[in-house]
Formats: structure tokens, sequence, C-alpha cells
């Protein structure tokens, strides 16, 4: 039987192994494509893959275990939950790849995208360009189709020209610039804040106007501390919440 191949990771060895396996793992669970198989490789084989013991392999896979993701049986394998919930709390370590999860797993429609002078309120993320690259996107729960959020990007253009719509759809604007346009990611910076559903949210997400949801900000840096996307994202409040964690050293 063929097994599912999780993307590569580079290793960041200031964060828990276990964990940036289990993120990386999980946004490829959440970003495969409909006919990946749902059969995992072997622990040994997957420690492997991704440069790390068995021991911390096997950390990883119980995180995705208990939310649910993947399912172990003895003598049989580890296999992807094809019907696992979508959206669930994430645990922000400071890894891109927690981020990449968090986007992940979603079905994706691309509402429309262009050009458009770069906005007042980011002008301090984009102060050389006149113009950003835009994209707006709805996202909705594979299983049921209900919207869950809506996202804006602002990206500068001559990275923009090097992405493909078809990428857009499939996976989150992080992995894309990462993994398809090889921008060098050094941080990304969260902001989260309560808000009031506007016109245009309530009628993409179906909820009430004026209710609750959170309204996420992420700008993504290049090594040189440039910024190269910024995310400006509506969610649902009754559908996502955000936790970090503190791990003593």
């Amino acid at each position: 039987m063929t097994s599912f191949a999780p993307d590569s990771i580079v290793l960041n060895r200031k964060l828990p192994l276990w964990y940036q396996v289990s993120q990386s793992l999980r946004a490829s669970i959440l970003g495969r494509s409909p006919q990946d198989p749902l059969r995992l490789p072997t622990e040994e084989q997957l420690a492997g893959h991704y440069g790390v013991s068995v021991l911390t392999m096997r950390q990883a896979l119980k995180e995705l275990e208990d939310e649910g993701l993947i399912t172990r049986h003895r003598r049989r394998g580890t296999f992807i939950e094809p019907h696992a919930r979508r959206g669930s709390p994430v645990r922000l370590l400071g890894s891109v790849d927690a981020i990449v999860a968090q986007q992940s797993g979603m079905t994706t429609e691309l509402l429309d995208h262009g050009t458009a002078p770069v906005p007042a309120e980011l002008a301090e993320f984009f102060p050389d360009l006149p113009e950003v690259a835009t994209y707006h996107r709805l996202r909705s729960d594979e299983k049921t189709g209900e919207p869950t959020n809506h996202a804006r990007n602002y990206v500068r253009p001559e990275l923009a020209a090097r992405m493909d719509l078809d990428d857009l759809v499939r996976w989150p604007m992080t992995k894309v610039l990462r993994d398809v346009v090889g921008a060098d990611i050094s941080r990304i910076t969260d902001t989260v804040e309560a808000r009031l559903a506007d016109p245009e949210t309530a009628k993409l997400l179906n909820v009430p106007l004026l209710s609750p949801i959170l309204h996420y900000t992420g700008i993504t840096y290049d090594a040189g501390g440039r910024p190269l996307d910024v995310a400006v994202i509506q969610y649902r409040g009754d559908r996502f919440s955000f936790t970090v964690t503190l791990e003593a050293t």
C-alpha cells in the first residue's frame, strides 16, 4: 500500500523537535489532496524523513492522535482521519510550520485578486511601494461547507509574479511564499483582537451583523526585516481560538 508523503522541514534547534515535527506533519495532512493515501509511513521511516529519533517521532504522532487527525492501529499502521474536525486550536511556539498548520485544512475559494494602492493603514510596512498585489480568499469547513474565515493578503509584487493561483487555493499563503516562491521567512508577527462583524464579513461568514469575530493581522518578514506579506483575516468567533504556550527551557 502506498503511504502518504509528508513535506520536508528545516528544524530549529531552539524549539522542541517533537513540536516542530508534529506541526509540519499536521500542515502536510491538512493540505493534502483528496487522492493522497491515508496511510502514513512507519515511525522509523518518518523519523528518518525528519531527521529525529523514533522517540521524538512517537511524541509528535501522539500530539496528532490526541487532536484526532490520525489513528494508530497495532500491526496495521497509522492512518490519517479523513473526517477529522478542522480549525482546532493550535499551540503556537514560534514555528513557521505552526502558522502553516493553523492556516491549513480548509476548502478555499479565491474571491478576487489584482493590484491596488497600498492601504493607508499598511503604508508603514510597504514604504517603498506604490502598489501591492492583493488576494481575497474565503475558507470553509471541508466537511460541512460552512464558511469559517475570509482573508485578504497584501504581497510584494515581485513575489506575487512568481505565484500560481492554483497554489493559493490549495495552500496557505505562508507555505506558498516559503515553499513555492522560495522566500526567506525569518519571522511572523501575529495580532488577534475582538471586533464586530461588518456587513461584508457578516455576509461572507454567514453570521449576524455586529456579531463578535476574531480579527487577525499577520506580518511575514524576510531575513533582512522587510515585510513580504500582510494578512488580514476575519475569523468566526465561534469556530476559532488561539492559544500561545510558553515552554520553560
